[in-house]
């Protein structure tokens, strides 16, 4: 690329307030102090000692800052940081590493001994990844960060003001007082020091407290004027305290007289509204005239519902939801430009939307930090050709997406906001929540302070989160976004560099913001778009606006947002809230909570003090029949939650394609109950009839097992819905042959998500977990056996809560996947035939961010209206009828059973992978065996066909009847392991869904 083809993302600014940044050439290390010792290698032009140069190397100011315009009366210009994470999304590792390096600098200034008691103090908001960071490259030394959140019970351990910022406050709340109490060296961080005012308000208040003789200042960018940095020298003096400044790079920033108001000028003309929270309507333009009726009609009826549109060159495309706030006007130029510089064009190369904006390249992910300096990021972006304005979206609000709302199709038409739990998320993708294992006694940051003992805790844990995260993306997402949250920036920032060494996509990492800045579409101007949403954290300032910058546009197939638990209130979900406007602008949002942090839990090991926890609220109680299911109260506990209010259901087509989308997940929404015939009602009672009786033996059978081997009263769990009526005839069993009177719950888990973790900390708060024991209908190829095994171990380990057993009790196990169970056989279980109306009328479990809070069960919905059709008792009467029929039977093969060699085969896995090759499907998601995954496929999915065993007789007459009605062959033959397989159309897979719960995509 020749060098006249690339704009500095400053360069907008600079024409019109006349801003210059002038560098000094390298970065430089300065130290000095009035008293005391301290090598030096020469004198430095501001008169302080110069320590030698920074072994971060030589850096062009360009390549890390661009400008942008703020509405603030004390300062109108902004120096945007390349390298920062806050307003322009970059490769996770360059920001980590950045900080890092400076850090390894510090350490080398201290030496050894200094560093072990040193302190690490960074600055909200946007210093508070860069200080941990900083810190982490030290390595030894605590972190604590300055807050605008005060939390109860903490008390301030000192604060200071911000004089540019437009949030001055700052509040310092380490949980143990004594950590600002040591007399060893202060390291202070920050972004920027363009006054060094900020730095001299915490130093003045900090060692009036809590005095020291060294202080060490640490920033991205030293860009302080002559007399700036001069000021800082005799206050070192003054104080009687050696102050070293360690940055990047350096250099001065030269503004004209009138900038302030040059820059105000500028601001209330590109964005009139700036008191706006929630924008609706059409496009806030900063244009001369208002939108053409073409314009708001196109505002109207489009939005980006996968990614930014595609812009052909010499068309003018208005951007919906507000657009960049400054978006260029295409009239003539107006005496605000004339007399502030050239006209800007809101033009976009396609290339910035392929690779980013700014363009910045990505590159190799690192899994040590090495080096801060800017390879791989372009010092600006690529000049478009001379073409008609383009602007790239913004997202003042939710985006009409016109041809399939793929949220909408995964919830069901009209959902109604009042049972949401914050309304809907958006009329984009829909939301995915991910449960990250965030380690025990871990803080989400430094808030209160975060000790090497946290940080080696984090390090251990970070890539089995990451693992989470990477399951929850879209498969062949090629760019993502980690979104972190204001102060919350370290955390989203270690996970984003955990991913990236984790996925083939390209990843980017940056924050939400309080910072209002000017938006303007122009490869020049480092703010291109501004995403507007209401705070979501119930700030102690009151209800505002907040801002996600250069994300819209931005191309990312998916953003994985990460807040606090502090913050995953209604605001975050509701349908302005931050989710629907980043729902706008991308395929897929998944969302990450970590625990926030409150002083005052137990201790993790190795950590001097406490490492608090967030406090668990009231978990709520079981639902029970006749008010929540068919059931009699006695039968079973439902925890979870009651939905029957919410619309739920969606047309098959439309919930089909949501999920083939990649845009929700199959727990999001309901598939319409089937409404069995005459004829399948009479055939559901005759194989009822006619199987009850080995029903009941496997009932017995496996019911005898556990109390022999698992506990003689167990807990039994049933694994809603289609292990429920099992454990209810269990307990019925248990019952009528031993007199026990066992409890029963149901619970959710969800494939892809694990099991309701709520949930199971009420059955830890009410029972011995080692009493439990989960129970389910059968198994298949074993995915859910092995979802919960792997759900239970990560709740363990971000809990501590110990003692479940993995181990699922079957009715029966054709797959040959687990030890205890009532059978091997494949036959027909009569329950699999129908839905909810041998279920107790109760749905298939509904797991959605806007319905289920972190600390909610997962929800479901009671069937009411179909109790006309309810053959749930009749089931459980009639099986229950030959408890002593089989007696005699179940004792002979108890005893058989107990001394036998269970141990599962996994045989059903092998020939799911083997008719998988076979059939030319490859995709063993496509491949439900037995007779009850068969009936599943015929009843929710799209069959391509029905694999029989030859002369399988009575146990398939339903699913031939099922077959016949959807015009399915069924196709007999011979060696199959299982009484039948159903398999999926591999071609067309609506419905399809895969061990993610996403649809699998066409072969």
């Amino acid at each position: 690329m020749e060098t006249d083809d690339v704009v500095w993302s400053g360069t907008w600014v600079a024409e019109r307030l006349g801003v210059e940044l002038v560098a000094d050439g390298e970065g430089r290390r300065t130290g000095g102090q009035s008293t005391g010792g301290g090598s030096s290698d020469g004198q430095s032009s501001d008169g302080l000692t110069t320590a030698g140069q920074s072994s971060v190397g030589l850096h062009d100011l360009h390549d890390l800052l661009g400008l942008a315009l703020r509405r603030n009366p004390k300062r109108a210009h902004l120096l945007v940081s390349n390298v920062l994470g806050k307003h322009v999304p970059q490769r996770p590792s360059r920001v980590y590493g950045a900080g890092f390096a400076l850090g390894e600098d510090v350490r080398k200034l201290l030496g050894e001994e200094a560093a072990a008691c040193a302190v690490v103090l960074g600055y909200a908001e946007t210093a508070t990844g860069l200080g941990h960071a900083v810190a982490d490259g030290v390595g030894v030394a605590p972190y604590l960060h300055s807050t605008r959140r005060p939390v109860d019970g903490v008390a301030k351990a000192g604060g200071f003001e911000e004089s540019h910022s437009h949030a001055t406050s700052h509040l310092l709340l380490p949980e143990d007082p004594g950590l600002l109490a040591g007399a060893g060296p202060l390291v202070l961080v920050d972004d920027e020091f363009s006054t060094g005012n900020t730095v001299l308000n915490t130093i003045r208040d900090l060692h009036e407290r809590y005095p020291r003789e060294w202080y060490v200042i640490v920033a991205l960018v030293d860009m302080r004027s002559a007399r700036d940095r001069g000021r800082l020298a005799e206050f070192a003096h003054e104080i009687g305290a050696r102050v070293d400044l360690i940055a990047m790079a350096s250099g001065t920033v030269r503004l004209p007289e009138d900038v302030l108001a040059k820059g105000q000028a500028l601001v209330a003309h590109y964005d009139p509204t700036p008191s706006r929270s929630a924008p609706e309507g059409p496009s806030a333009r900063a244009s001369t005239g208002p939108a053409t009726p073409a314009e708001a009609a196109t505002d109207a009826a489009t939005g980006p519902a996968h990614g930014p549109r595609a812009m052909a060159p010499g068309r003018s495309h208005p951007a919906p939801e507000g657009t960049p706030s400054g978006r260029a006007p295409t009239g003539p130029t107006t005496p605000c430009e004339a007399a502030t510089g050239p006209e800007a064009r809101g033009t976009v190369d396609s290339r910035n939307s392929a690779h980013g904006l700014n363009a910045m390249a990505p590159g190799p992910s690192r899994t040590v930090p090495t080096g801060a300096g800017p390879e791989g990021t372009a010092s600006g972006a690529t000049r478009p050709a001379p073409a008609p304005e383009a602007a790239i979206d913004a997202a003042a609000g939710p985006a009409s997406t016109g041809a399939v709302d793929s949220a909408r199709a995964a919830r069901g038409p009209g959902v109604d906001p009042s049972r949401s739990r914050a309304g809907r998320a958006g009329a984009g993708a829909a939301t995915v929540r991910v449960e990250l294992g965030w380690p025990r006694g871990v803080p989400d940051g430094g808030r209160h302070g975060f000790v090497p003992a946290h940080r080696a805790a984090l390090e251990a844990a970070l890539p089995g989160m990451a693992e989470r995260i990477a399951g929850a993306l879209p498969e062949g997402a090629r760019r993502v976004l980690v979104l972190g949250f204001e102060e919350l920036m370290y955390a989203p920032l270690r996970l984003a560099t955990a991913l990236e060494e984790r996925v083939d996509a390209e990843v980017r990492y940056s924050t939400t913001t309080r910072s209002p800045v000017l938006a303007v579409d122009d490869p020049g101007y480092a703010i291109r778009t501004r995403i507007v949403f209401p705070a979501h954290d119930n700030p102690a300032d009151g209800p505002g606006t907040r801002y996600a910058y250069n994300v819209a546009g931005a191309g990312f197939d998916a953003v994985v947002a990460v807040v606090d638990s502090a913050a995953d209130t209604p605001e975050l979900h509701a349908p302005d809230g931050l989710l629907a406007r980043l729902a706008a602008h991308t395929g897929h949002v998944v969302l990450a909570v970590v625990p926030s942090y409150i002083p005052g839990a137990p201790p993790i090991p190795g950590t001097p003090e406490q490492a608090p926890q967030r406090q668990e609220p009231p978990m709520p109680e079981p639902l029970r029949g006749p008010a929540f299911s068919s059931y009699a109260p006695e039968d079973v506990g439902w925890l979870l939650q009651d939905l029957s209010d919410v619309e739920l259901e969606a047309p098959t087509e439309e919930r089909e394609e949501a999920i083939q989308s990649g845009g929700a997940h199959y727990a999001e929404s309901l598939p319409v109950e089937y409404q069995p015939t005459a004829q399948y009602q009479q055939l559901f009672k005759a194989a009822l009839e006619t199987s009850a009786a080995r029903i009941a033996k496997a009932v017995a059978t496996v019911t005898e097992t556990v109390l022999a081997e698992r506990s003689p009263r167990p807990v039994l769990v049933s694994l809603a819905r289609a292990g429920t009526p099992v454990g209810v005839l269990m307990r019925r069993y248990a019952q009528h042959r031993h007199g026990l009177d066992l409890p029963h719950y149901a619970v959710s888990i969800v494939r892809g998500r694990g099991i309701d973790e709520t949930a199971l900390r009420w059955l830890a708060a009410h029972h011995d977990p080692a009493d439990v024991v989960f129970v389910d209908g059968w198994t298949g190829k074993g995915a859910i056996t092995r979802e919960l095994a792997q759900a239970l171990d990560n709740f363990a380990a971000t809990t501590g809560i110990h003692g479940f057993d993995a181990e699922i009790a079957v009715l029966a196990d054709p797959g040959g996947c687990v030890r205890t169970y009532g059978t091997r056989e494949d036959f027909l279980i009569p329950s699999a035939c129908l839905n909810s109306t041998v279920s107790g009328l109760i749905s298939r479990t509904v797991l959605r961010s806007d319905l289920v809070g972190p600390d909610d069960f997962h929800g479901a919905k009671y069937y009411r209206e179909l109790a006309a059709d309810d053959v749930s008792g009749l089931f459980l009467d009639t099986v229950a009828a030959r408890f002593d029929e089989v007696a005699d039977a179940v004792d002979a093969e108890v005893k058989e059973l107990l001394s036998a060699d269970r141990a599962p085969t996994w045989e059903g896995g092998a020939a799911v992978e083997r008719i998988s090759a076979e059939y030319g499907i490859h995709d063993v998601n496509l491949v439900k065996p037995g007779v009850g995954e068969t009936t599943r496929v015929l009843l929710r999915r799209v069959p391509w066909k029905i694999l029989a065993k030859r002369d399988a007789g009575a146990d398939l007459d339903h699913v031939r009847l099922l077959a016949e009605q959807r015009g399915v062959p069924v196709e007999e033959v011979d060696g199959l392991p299982y009484t039948c397989v159903g398999l999926i159309h591999p071609k067309y897979t609506r419905g399809a869904t895969g061990a993610d719960g996403k649809a699998v995509a066409a072969k």
